[in-house]
């Protein structure tokens, strides 16, 4: 089955499997081979595998301080408290103390979003079954308000990393597919573009990295401007930061593609369809501000996703001695089709062949 951008569902947990490697174990191939009708129902798939692994290991805790009235002193006096006590004639003392506890802020993301999929029209029955399983173990866990949620405030560490690819599907699932209803009740709405972006960037970037082992750099790169040597240091500071997307290199060649998933690939004016001004401008600056000797050797792309606008760009330009090139990825064919999309790019470029199937596909 499609989502309403024409994407194969199924493409979204591949793409998910190279943006969190966990789902390329064992334990996940059983979701590959499945058909999904909604996305909310591969989420829910998704988080059944990935919880129920995790309280094999047991869930994530955390020292939390507690505060309790009580006879005997633990943890620290609270003296404000104990003499509130005392003039109540209560012999009783508040304490606070460090407790661990599951009631942390990881467990409390996850039992509010299988409690929001449990309820999802989306979601299939046996999927729900399965949920509502999991939820009994989080009798000791609050809910948290899934709207403002600060996700840049999550830290992982050694003994929580297993919770980060849940708690990126929990803010696809939170952030990005949540509508508030008249009631003010939650219910799952359509998975927004800018989270489809995130998740199309750091597939392509994962793609190449794994499938192009050749390549000398595949990361996200900042692109230092080509200023004179005198220029003022303190000027710098206002230039804006120029941050690609996924930035190729193979010997000389470099290649900056910058990631686009937009609704519409293309800007019409007086009923002229053109590439979008901005970002031809983007990646232009990119590439020219790269090439700081004009060898030529540096390329930039605008890799857009495949809408269905009857005009889709597929161009190449020479511009100043540089090549930019724009083209799309088809996320609604077969995963093979998109992995060879992706390695022409390559070849086209560095001249040197890879890709092939996932061995976890």
């Amino acid at each position: 089955m499609t989502s309403d951008k024409g994407i194969f569902i199924k493409n979204i947990y591949y793409m998910l499997a190279y943006a969190f490697q966990v789902l390329r174990q064992k334990n996940y191939e059983s979701i590959a081979a499945e058909d999904f009708d909604d996305v909310q129902d591969l989420f829910a798939a998704i988080l059944v595998k990935g919880i129920s692994q995790q309280l094999k290991q047991g869930l994530h805790r955390e020292y939390i301080i507690k505060s309790e009235t009580l006879s005997l002193m633990r943890g620290k006096l609270n003296i404000h408290g104990t003499i509130h006590q005392q003039i109540q004639r209560k012999k009783i003392l508040a304490c606070e103390y460090d407790e661990l506890s599951v009631n942390n802020v990881f467990n409390k993301i996850l039992k509010t979003t299988v409690s929001i999929l449990v309820r999802d029209h989306g979601v299939k029955n046996v999927r729900k079954t399965d949920l509502k399983k999991l939820l009994l173990f989080f009798d000791e866990v609050d809910t948290i308000n899934p709207t403002g949620f600060r996700w840049d405030m999550l830290r992982y560490q050694r003994n929580n990393k297993n919770y980060e690819m849940l708690m990126n599907v929990c803010y696809f699932v939170l952030d990005g597919m949540l509508q508030t209803t008249e009631k003010g009740s939650f219910k799952m709405g359509s998975f927004s573009d800018k989270h489809m972006h995130r998740l199309y960037e750091k597939f392509i970037l994962e793609y190449f990295k794994r499938h192009h082992s050749y390549l000398t750099e595949v990361r996200p790169a900042q692109v230092r401007w080509d200023l004179a040597p005198d220029t003022d240091e303190r000027m710098i500071r206002f230039l804006p930061i120029m941050q690609t997307d996924i930035f190729l290199r193979y010997k000389e060649q470099i290649l900056i593609i910058d990631a686009k998933y937009y609704g519409k690939t293309m800007q019409v004016q007086y009923d002229k369809a053109t590439l979008h001004s901005g970002n031809m401008y983007q990646i232009f600056t990119y590439v020219k501000n790269q090439d700081t000797t004009e060898s030529g050797n540096v390329s930039g792309m605008l890799l857009y996703a495949k809408t269905d606008e009857a005009i889709i760009p597929d161009c190449r330009f020479v511009m100043g001695g540089n090549r930019i090139s724009v083209k799309t990825l088809d996320l609604s064919k077969d995963f093979k089709l998109i992995g060879a999309q992706l390695d022409r790019i390559a070849e086209e470029h560095f001249g040197k062949q890879g890709g092939g199937l996932p061995n976890w596909r």
